[in-house]
C-alpha cells in the first residue's frame, strides 16, 4: 500500500510518499519527498507537493491508497479573527439552574465575540459528578430555543451539558441534537461538546464554539482539498491529521475541524518517532532506549518547536487549558513549547564582542537574505556554514566572519536549545533528543542534559511522514465513583471501551493497544470519585481505508459558500468600525472610583487586580480566581454595581454574612455556579436566625477564588462587600477562620449550605460539638449535594469582624495585583517580588527550578511536596533579579510540603540535613518566574522556573490559639517551631488613600 502524507507549514508544504510494505527497511519505506512553497490558497501548494512526489517515485495516482493532510488553516482563521472565515454561533446549555452566572462567550476577546456570538439559551439537563441527572431535558424548551435560532437565521448550534462527557448513553446532548435537526432541518450544523473537549465545561464549550464558527470555512477548505485530489486523478480516501497525532476522515474533519488545529507540531513528533523506529517493536532500535520519554526538537526557519514523546510514541498532552486566539479551551493538544530560533534567525555581533541570536528572522527569505546566498543579513545558517559544519550556498561569502563571533554565536544557540529542552524534561536525568526540521543543521552535536542526539533519515520532512503514518485512536475521559468497587475492574472496562472506539474509528484490531492511562482522585469528596483517562491507538486498517466512500464526503454547495462569505464580509466591516479592542490602562495614573460617600465602586481593572492578588495570597490553594473574576466582570457589564466599604466607615453593629464555596474543585470545572447557591444559603440562614436585614458580605478567605465570591453575591443581592476577610490567606478547612479559632459566639455555627436548585431546601447547621465537627458534617452534606455547595456563615457585626479578621485585605489584593501589572507593563518580571515586598513584609526566599513533585490524596485532601533546585550560573536571567534570602549551594534543594496550600519550606543539603526557614501561618507563595503569576499546588511540574516568597501572616495567627488552628500543629507536624518571617504590616485602605476625607 502506498500512502501520501502532506503537512502545510507557514513557509513550505511538505509531501512524502511511503510504501507501508517496506517499513522494515532502513529508509522506513519512504519512496520520495518534496518541499513546495506554501501558497495563499493552500490547496495549490498541496497539489504541487503531491504531484512532485508521484513524479519522483514514478507512481501512478491509481496506486495510492490514501492521502493524509495536516494543516493550520483552520486555527489561523481564529487567530486572525477573520470575519470572512467565521460564522455566528447559537449556544444552548443543558444546565438546569446552574452556570448562568458564567454565560457562554464570557471570556472571548471582544472582536472575536462580536463575530461569533449569535444566541445564548439555557434548558434543563446535565449531570452531577456521580452521574445522576440534575434535570432531564424538556422537549418543549428545546423547541422554544429552535424557534429563536430559526428567527435569527443561525445555522451553527453548540450544545453544552454539565458533565456531558459522563453521558455514555448520549441521553442529553444527543437527544437534544436530534430534536434540533428535526425542527431546523438537516442543513443545520449541531456540535455536541462531548465530542469536542474534555472535563471542564467553560473550556469545552469555548472549543465547541470555535469549532462551530469555522464549520463553513472548514467545509469549503476540505472541498478544495478534494478538488486538488480530483485534479491529480487521485481516487483514494482523504484523511486529515488531528492534534493528538491520529487520523480522521475528511467528512469527520469537516464536522470537528478544531481537532486538527495543532496537527503540525504533532505530525513532526509522530514522524520523528516513526523514522527513529520508536513505534516498531520488531526493529529493536539501539538508538533509542525503550520505555523512556524522548524529546523532539523541530527546527524550522523562524522557530524551534519542542515536545515530549512518551514511551507510547505519542506526544505528551498539554496542560488542562490551551489558549487559542485568547480563548481558553481544553481539547487534546500536544505539549509543545517554541523559541525564536531557526535557520533564518538573525545574528547580531556587537562592538563589545557580545553576540545575540534572534528573535528576528529572515524566515522564508533565507535564500535571498542570508550571507551565504548573496544577501546582507548574518544568520545562524551562515554561522554553521562558516564553521564548516554544513555545506550550503557559497562559503566564501562568510569568510570574513570572525572565529570569536562564530564561537559565541554557537554558544548562544547551544544555550537556547539546552534551556528549552531542560524546561520540557520531566526528570533531571539526561534524555535522548530527536532532531528534525529543515533548520536542524544549526544544532550542535552535544547538548547539556542530553545523552544522545539523533537525526533520523528524512528528518527534513518528518512532519509529512507523521501525517502519512498517523494512527487511529479511541479515547475515554470519565469520572467513576469507586466506593465499593474494584478499581482494576473499572479500569479494565474503560480500556475495553477505548479499544472499541479506536476500532470503530478505523484502527486495525491486531495493532490496537492502550497508549495512555491516568487516574486522578477527585479532591474534597468522600465517595472515592476518580477521573480516569484512557487512550487506545492502532494502525489504520486496510479495510477501513477501503470502506471510506469519497462520494459521501461532498460537503458544501458553492452558492451557500458565496452567500456565507458575503454575509461575513459585512460583519467584518461592522466589527472593524466598532472600535472594539483591549482596554489600555495608564497604571501609574489610574485611580479607583471612590464615591462621595466613601464607597469604592469597582471597575473591570480593579477586579482584574484583585483576582491576581487573591491568587498570590492563596499560597498555592483556594481554587482558581479566574472563573469568579470572569463572572464578577460580567456582572459589571450587565450594569450591576460592585461596592466595597471600609470597615472604619461602617457602624460597629452592622451585620455581614460570611460566604464562600465548599466542595471539590473538580465539580467547579463543570457545575459552574448559577448564582443562587450562596444567596440561597444566606436566605435560609437569616430566616432560621430571625435576622431582619444585613449590610453585606465578607469572604471566609481572601486567598484564591473564594476571595472574589463576595462580589458576585453582593452584585446579585444589591449588598456591599467589606474590605476585610477572616484568614488573610487560604486554608483547607472550614474551622480555620479567625472568629472560630478564638471561639466567638456564632463564629462557626449556625451556618447554612445550598446547592442552588431552587426546590432544594438549604441545610442549616444549628450547632456542633466542636470546631472539627463542622468540617465533617458540612463536607458529608456537601457530598450529597453533588460535592459543591454555597456556604453562608452567621452574620457577625462589623466590630467583631474588624477585631477578629484581617482588615483591608481586599485593598491588599488590589495593590498586589496592581504591582504585578505594573511590572509586566515595564517588562520587569524580576521586579515583582520586590514590588510585593513593598506592600507586605517578608522575604524572597528562593529562585530556582522545580526538579521534583510528589502528590497523594489522603481523606480527600491532596498532600505532597515540591522540590526546587537553585539555578545554575548560566541559567540565571540577566537583569534586575531579586536576591534570594536563603543561602544555598548548587546541590542544596528547597522543599515545600503542601496540603492543598503550602505548609512550610526547608533546605535539604546533599548530606540529608534539613533546615526550616518558614512555616504556616506565614504565607508561602510560589510565583512562575516567566510571568509573575501565582502557581497553585496542582500546577507544580518539573522544569518550571519559580520564585518562592514568604509573607508575614496576621498577628492573630501567631498567638497560642492561632498556631493551634493554623500553625504547624494543625497539619500534624507536632512540635515544629514557628518563627515569623517578619513583622506584619497593616495593609493601606484603598478608600482611605483615594477617597474623600
Amino acid at each position: 500500500m502506498l500512502r501520501i502524507g502532506v503537512d502545510v507549514g507557514g513557509t513550505n508544504t511538505d509531501g512524502v510518499l511511503i510504501d507501508v510494505t517496506r517499513l522494515h527497511e532502513p529508509g522506513r519505506g519512504v519512496l520520495s519527498h518534496y518541499k513546495a512553497p506554501t501558497t495563499s490558497d493552500v490547496s495549490k501548494g498541496i497539489e504541487n507537493a503531491v504531484r512532485e512526489v508521484l513524479k519522483l517515485a514514478s507512481v501512478s495516482p491509481s496506486e495510492v491508497a490514501s492521502v493524509s493532510i495536516g494543516t493550520t488553516a483552520f486555527i489561523n482563521a481564529v487567530l486572525e479573527a477573520d470575519a470572512r472565515r467565521l460564522s455566528k454561533v447559537a449556544v444552548i446549555r443543558l444546565c438546569g439552574p446552574y452556570t448562568r452566572q458564567c454565560p457562554p462567550f464570557i471570556d472571548f476577546p471582544k472582536p472575536l465575540r462580536v463575530l461569533t456570538e449569535g444566541h445564548v439559551g439555557y434548558i434543563d439537563g446535565g449531570f452531577e459528578i456521580d452521574g445522576k441527572e440534575i434535570r432531564a431535558p424538556q422537549e418543549a424548551q428545546v423547541v422554544e430555543q429552535c424557534a429563536i435560532i430559526k428567527q435569527k437565521g443561525l445555522k451553527n448550534v453548540v450544545l453544552t451539558g454539565i458533565y456531558s462527557t459522563l453521558d455514555n448513553e448520549d441521553k442529553h446532548e444527543g437527544r437534544v441534537r436530534d430534536i434540533i435537526v428535526r425542527e431546523l432541518g438537516p442543513s443545520v450544523n449541531v456540535v455536541c461538546s462531548k465530542e469536542v473537549g474534555q472535563v471542564g465545561l467553560l473550556e469545552r464549550e469555548n472549543a465547541s464554539i470555535l469549532n462551530a464558527s469555522i464549520l463553513t470555512f472548514a467545509q469549503r477548505t476540505i472541498r478544495g482539498f478534494q478538488n486538488a485530489m480530483r485534479t491529480l486523478e487521485l481516487t483514494c480516501p482523504l484523511f486529515l491529521t488531528q492534534n493528538d497525532g491520529t487520523l480522521t476522515t475528511a467528512a469527520s474533519a469537516a464536522r470537528l475541524p478544531i481537532r486538527t488545529f495543532a496537527s503540525g507540531p504533532t505530525n513532526s513528533m509522530r514522524g520523528a518517532a516513526f523514522l527513529a523506529g520508536l513505534d516498531d517493536r520488531t526493529r529493536g532500535s539501539s538508538e533509542v532506549e525503550k520505555g523512556k520519554s524522548t524529546i523532539v526538537v523541530d527546527v524550522g526557519g523562524t522557530t524551534s518547536d519542542v515536545g515530549v514523546l512518551l514511551p507510547s510514541g505519542f506526544p505528551r498532552q498539554a496542560a488542562s487549558y490551551i489558549e487559542v486566539g485568547g480563548v481558553r479551551t481544553n481539547f487534546a493538544m500536544a505539549d509543545v513549547q517554541s523559541i525564536a530560533l531557526g535557520g533564518g534567525s538573525v545574528v547580531h555581533a556587537a562592538e563589545d564582542g557580545k553576540v545575540s541570536v534572534g528573535p528576528e528572522s529572515v524566515g522564508y527569505n533565507l535564500t535571498r537574505d542570508a550571507r551565504v546566498f548573496g544577501g546582507k543579513v548574518l544568520t545562524t545558517t551562515d554561522l554553521i556554514v562558516a564553521s564548516g559544519r554544513a555545506e550550503l550556498g557559497d562559503k566564501s561569502l562568510v569568510g570574513d566572519v570572525g572565529a570569536d563571533t562564530i564561537e559565541r554565536g554557537m554558544q548562544r544557540i547551544k544555550k537556547l536549545l539546552e534551556g528549552i529542552i531542560d524546561k520540557m524534561k520531566t526528570s533531571p536525568e539526561d534524555i535522548t533528543v530527536l532532531l528534525v526540521g529543515g533548520g536542524s543543521i544549526i544544532s550542535p552535536d552535544e547538548l547539556a542534559g542530553v545523552s544522545q542526539i539523533i537525526r533520523p533519515p528524512f528528518f527534513g520532512v518528518a512532519n509529512a511522514v507523521g501525517a502519512a503514518m498517523a494512527k487511529v485512536a479511541g479515547e475515554v475521559d470519565t469520572i467513576e465513583i469507586l466506593a465499593g468497587r474494584d478499581i482494576h475492574t473499572v479500569i479494565e472496562g474503560i480500556k475495553a471501551r477505548a479499544i472499541q472506539k479506536a476500532v470503530a474509528a478505523g484502527a486495525d484490531p491486531a495493532s490496537t493497544r492502550i497508549v495512555e492511562l491516568a487516574n486522578i482522585p477527585v479532591q474534597y469528596v468522600v465517595n472515592q470519585a476518580t477521573r480516569i483517562m484512557v487512550k487506545a491507538a492502532g494502525d489504520l486498517a486496510p479495510q477501513a481505508v477501503a470502506s471510506v466512500d469519497a462520494e459521501n464526503e461532498a460537503l458544501v454547495d458553492e452558492p451557500e459558500v458565496v452567500e456565507a462569505e458575503k454575509a461575513l464580509t459585512n460583519e467584518a466591516e461592522a466589527a472593524e468600525g466598532s472600535g472594539l479592542g483591549a482596554e489600555v490602562v495608564d497604571i501609574d495614573n489610574y485611580k479607583p472610583v471612590i464615591l462621595p460617600n466613601r464607597q469604592w465602586a469597582l471597575s473591570e481593572i480593579d477586579l482584574e487586580w484583585i483576582a491576581e492578588g487573591c491568587a498570590i495570597l492563596g499560597t498555592g490553594g483556594g481554587g482558581s480566581s479566574y472563573p469568579p473574576f470572569l463572572m464578577a466582570r460580567q456582572a459589571l457589564r450587565d450594569g450591576k454595581q460592585l461596592i466595597v466599604v471600609d470597615p472604619e466607615d461602617v457602624q460597629e453593629d452592622e451585620l455581614f454574612i460570611r460566604c464562600g464555596f465548599m466542595g471539590s474543585p473538580s465539580v467547579s470545572l463543570e457545575r459552574i455556579q448559577g448564582g443562587d447557591e450562596i444567596p440561597g444559603a444566606a436566605r435560609a440562614l437569616v430566616k432560621f436566625m430571625g435576622v431582619p436585614d444585613y449590610m453585606g458580605f465578607i469572604s471566609n478567605e481572601i486567598g484564591g477564588g473564594n476571595g472574589v465570591q463576595p462580589f458576585l453575591v453582593a452584585a446579585e443581592t444589591g449588598k456591599f462587600v467589606l474590605d476585610c476577610d477572616l484568614m488573610g490567606r487560604a486554608y483547607p478547612r472550614m474551622y480555620q477562620k479567625l472568629p472560630g479559632v478564638y471561639g466567638l459566639p456564632n463564629s462557626l455555627w449556625p451556618c447554612a449550605i445550598s446547592d442552588g436548585i431552587g426546590s432544594t431546601i438549604a441545610s442549616v447547621l444549628p450547632s456542633a460539638r466542636n470546631m472539627f465537627e463542622v468540617e465533617t458534617i458540612l463536607r458529608a452534606a456537601t457530598t450529597e449535594m453533588g460535592s459543591k455547595s454555597g456556604v453562608a456563615g452567621a452574620p457577625l457585626p462589623r466590630k467583631t469582624l474588624h477585631a477578629y479578621g484581617v482588615p483591608h485585605s481586599v485593598s491588599q489584593a488590589w495593590r498586589i495585583g496592581r504591582a504585578v501589572a505594573r511590572c509586566r507593563r515595564n517588562n520587569d518580571l524580576q521586579g515583582i517580588p520586590r514590588a510585593i515586598l513593598e506592600l507586605q513584609n517578608g522575604a524572597c526566599l528562593f529562585i530556582g527550578k522545580v526538579v521534583d513533585v510528589q502528590r497523594e490524596v489522603r481523606k480527600g485532601f491532596t498532600w505532597g511536596e515540591v522540590t526546587i533546585a537553585p539555578l545554575l550560573e548560566d541559567e540565571e536571567e540577566e537583569g534586575n533579579a531579586p536576591k534570594a534570602s536563603i543561602p544555598a549551594g548548587p546541590e542544596d534543594r528547597l522543599v515545600i510540603p503542601f496540603q492543598n496550600e503550602n505548609i512550610y519550606a526547608y533546605i535539604k543539603s546533599p548530606s540529608g540535613e534539613k533546615k526550616i526557614y518558614t512555616t504556616v501561618p506565614d504565607l508561602i507563595t510560589v510565583l512562575d518566574s516567566q510571568n509573575g503569576a501565582a502557581l497553585g499546588t496542582p500546577e507544580y511540574r518539573y522544569g518550571l522556573r519559580v520564585t518562592v516568597m514568604a509573607l508575614a501572616g496576621h498577628p492573630l495567627w501567631t498567638t497560642k490559639e492561632g498556631l493551634f488552628a493554623g500553625g504547624p500543629e494543625a497539619f500534624g507536624l507536632g512540635d515544629m517551631p514557628f518563627t515569623a518571617i517578619a513583622s506584619y504590616k497593616d495593609p493601606v485602605s484603598v478608600i482611605k488613600e483615594y477617597g474623600p476625607v
